[in-house]
């Protein structure tokens, strides 16, 4: 049985009293209990359905009244052309939402959007043996991770709400095949480095998987039709992120079809109140972990549960840490890690102003080189701090979209340019509220090469190019042979997961590894 059953999701922006100076009335109620929601939303399904044509009429006037207050009268203008269950639909949803707290958050958007708001420095960051680190230090951070991983004290947290919609694909973008000779999934590969983690330190290390209203009930019959890639059930535990409605660009909630408010997955941010609502913090404690191993589901390249850096996380006694690499160009869509008003954060990309995108030290490099790749670690204690007070830790943030909406007509209709305004909150934001942070270089050929695009740069073809070049290397610091630079390779990742597996194996050809390693002529895509 699952120990993750689906947390289905309140109604955004139902409200709860404001505890923030900055963010006045800003909490839509994400920490509700989905049960309390859906019992009210099914009350009002009825309400509208079965009272009386007067009893209704007050109930929708009243509705409708606050609506228009907010300037959201627009919201019902197809109303008198809606039949019952249509009314009602619309009507449980509006009524659902907290019009104070998603105005407040609007707001704060374009408040935190606006250059000079924040005063940013460069951060503090353990940088890689090759570019100025102590390799002492590296190798005592190793030998504290592995310590870490054997004492069961680690799960890992993959954010994989996302469609394949950009990759021309039907589906989680966790299902995607991009095994470079077996079309393995990406879910399947990052189960089998789970398989490989339990199989060297002896432990158990449970998964966490965020999925979202649109990913969850496909990832969940994947992991079912593969008997969870091998893994036990009970340690793959499901958690949905939350939905929150978009603004166009005055600030009106938008329609996608008569009879329904257009509504977004609330962010990668929304991970740690998932956790929180979905009673996987709780399960976390239960299991007796104390740190979690957060990655994005469409980066195949990341390592999951890396010692070195668990063990840098622990010595620096941190709430939260930060993996970077040094970005290509300034232009290059990266958040950067600074001291953001004195505290360590991420400014995402489209927040940073020219004066600091471009600005150079005396060398004529980068000042802010250090891009996120979305690896985090975070202690559970601070996870929950941060959930319990995500209006103030986990602000939204803004970014234009082209939003499906309707014409005067009620059609539904895809505009050919930006109309409106996603919210999202950013886990990294949490950065700035931990007490102590610690940020690690590392390598973008050993560490990050996501798949965004369906073709050109971060492209499934780059990602397989990329991974097949991090196992070549693995084979030949290991000594391995047979196999040459034109030789397409597939490694699984539950046998080998790096050179000390290939070492302790013993073998000295591809051939005896059978089918843990793949190979075949020519360098696949």
């Amino acid at each position: 049985m699952e120990i993750g059953e689906r947390s289905a999701r309140p109604l955004p922006g139902r409200g709860s009293q404001p505890q923030d100076a900055w963010f006045a009335s800003l909490r839509p109620g994400v920490l509700h209990e989905f049960g309390r929601v859906l019992l009210a939303a099914s009350a009002l399904h009825a309400d509208y359905s079965t009272q009386s044509g007067h009893e209704c009429s007050a109930k929708f006037s009243e509705l409708r009244e606050r609506f228009a207050a907010f300037g959201q009268a627009h919201v019902f203008r197809f109303w008198e052309a809606l039949g019952s269950s249509s009314r009602a639909r619309l009507a449980a949803q509006a009524a659902g939402l907290d019009l104070a707290a998603l105005a407040a958050a609007d707001q704060a958007t374009r408040a935190l959007a606006a250059p000079g708001a924040r005063r940013l420095e460069p951060a503090p960051i353990e940088r890689l043996p090759g570019h100025g680190g102590d390799p002492k230090l590296a190798l005592a951070a190793t030998v504290r991770g592995e310590e870490i991983l054997a004492a069961g004290r680690v799960a890992a947290l993959v954010v994989a709400g996302g469609q394949g919609t950009r990759l021309g694909f039907d589906g989680p973008k966790g299902a995607f095949p991009l095994g470079p000779l077996t079309n393995r999934t990406l879910f399947e590969q990052q189960a089998q480095r789970i398989q490989g983690l339990r199989r060297r330190y002896g432990r158990s290390l449970p998964w966490y998987i965020m999925t979202s209203e649109a990913t969850d009930a496909q990832t969940r019959a994947l992991f079912r039709s593969h008997a969870f890639f091998g893994l036990p059930e009970g340690e793959v535990y499901f958690f949905q992120q939350q939905m929150i409605p978009a603004f166009d660009f005055e600030g009106r909630l938008i329609l996608d079809q008569p009879d329904h408010i257009f509504e977004s997955p609330n962010g990668h941010g929304g991970s740690l109140t998932g956790l929180a609502t979905s009673g996987a913090l709780d399960d976390m404690e239960r299991r007796g972990v104390g740190s979690i191993y957060y990655y994005q589901v469409d980066n195949p390249l990341g390592r999951i549960c890396d010692p070195v850096y668990l063990g840098f996380h622990a010595a620096a006694g941190a709430d939260m840490s930060c993996k970077v690499i040094a970005k290509l160009d300034p232009l290059e869509k990266m958040g950067v890690i600074a001291r953001l008003d004195g505290r360590v954060g991420v400014v995402e990309y489209t927040e940073l102003d020219d004066a600091h995108r471009y600005a150079r030290d005396p060398n004529g490099e980068l000042v802010y080189w250090a891009g996120n790749i979305a690896i985090h670690v975070i202690e559970v204690a601070f996870a929950r701090r941060a959930a319990l007070n995500a209006d103030r830790i986990l602000p939204y943030h803004a970014s234009a979209k082209k939003i499906p909406t309707v014409d005067d007509n009620g059609r539904t209709m895809l505009p050919s340019a930006p109309n409106g305004r996603k919210l999202e909150r950013f886990v990294f934001d949490a950065l700035t509220s931990a007490r102590e942070v610690m940020v690690l270089e590392t390598r973008r050929g050993e560490d990050y090469s996501p798949i965004k695009n369906a073709n050109g740069a971060d492209s499934p073809q780059t990602a397989r190019r990329d991974l097949m070049a991090v196992y070549r290397r693995w084979l030949e610091e290991a000594g391995v042979e047979g196999f040459d630079a034109a030789t397409a390779i597939e490694i699984n990742h539950a046998v080998f997961d790096g050179p000390d597996d290939l070492r302790a194996s013993r073998i000295r050809r591809v051939a005896e590894a059978g089918d843990a390693i793949r190979i075949a002529p020519g360098v696949a895509e």
